[in-house]
């Protein structure tokens, strides 16, 4: 009766709220595996790890997409965009490269070896950032929903509303796709969200509080973490930001705030 009683309780509850207590989204730390140069004139936007080598894409004026050695920081290849365009986001899709712009609707193709342009794209609103899963394309716009795009025709399929303990996440920037899961950079702060991609919920936090500290930025408004690439052959996750000093290979922990310098 005990049982019948609590969940009758839970049921009255529920209708006059209209809502369940969200559990509150764990928070993870890292350690530092492994610390590599990164170019302090790259605003970084899009960062995806392929074939050994980084694809980065920055954003300001002039914008540009790179292939970057891993090893030394040092830019292999580099197309800049027209100062008509603020770059974002970029993922490779088989043998090319998808580019976003800010706020001019557009995006770009691009040939995965030489960056010689390929095609464009339009879309609604505004670009920040790109990964993909196996099947289709997803993107930022700053919102908390997450759009699927067709890989060939670059449309949209569909939307997904980001929340966290029940309320949506607002400025999801750059995107990783990490073992099933959509990791994505909040704007302006030194958070990362793991998203399940079916439900939206964001499943845990990555706190990346003192990675780069904010003492040491030129800017600490603009220069904050943005780009995720990971490596799924060697399990490796990278991490950087805008116009940071390095780029960061680290580990994941179960406790916030956990540094260990290699």
């Amino acid at each position: 009766m005990r049982n019948a009683l609590a969940a009758l309780w839970l049921i009255v509850s529920v209708l006059a709220t209209g809502t369940i207590a969200a559990a509150e989204a764990p928070v993870q730390g890292y350690q530092i595996v492994r610390t590599y140069p990164h170019d302090t004139q790259a605003f970084t936007e899009g960062l995806v790890y392929r074939d050994g080598r980084l694809l980065e894409s920055t954003g300001r004026f002039p914008s540009d997409i790179r292939i970057v050695r891993l090893e030394d920081g040092v830019v292999l290849k580099r197309r800049q965009l027209d100062n008509a365009f603020f770059g974002e986001g970029i993922v490779d899709v088989g043998d090319r490269i998808v580019s976003l712009t800010w706020r001019n609707r557009l995006g770009f193709v691009w040939n995965g070896e030489d960056l010689s342009p390929v095609s464009a794209f339009s879309y609604e609103g505004e670009g920040w950032a790109l990964t993909r899963d196996d099947h289709r394309l997803i993107m930022s716009d700053g919102t908390p929903e997450l759009r699927f795009l067709d890989p060939v025709t670059l449309t949209e399929t569909g939307r997904l509303l980001v929340t966290a303990d029940g309320e949506p996440v607002e400025r999801l920037n750059e995107l990783e796709w990490v073992d099933g899961q959509i990791y994505a950079n909040i704007w302006q702060t030194d958070r990362i969200a793991r998203i399940d991609p079916a439900t939206g919920h964001v499943v845990a936090w990555i706190d990346l509080t003192g990675l780069f500290p904010v003492s040491e930025r030129v800017d600490p408004l603009d220069d904050v973490a943005n780009g995720i690439a990971w490596d799924a052959e060697g399990r490796r996750l990278f991490v950087t930001g805008k116009n940071w000093p390095h780029l960061f290979e680290i580990r994941l922990t179960d406790a916030p705030n956990t540094q260990t310098a290699h």
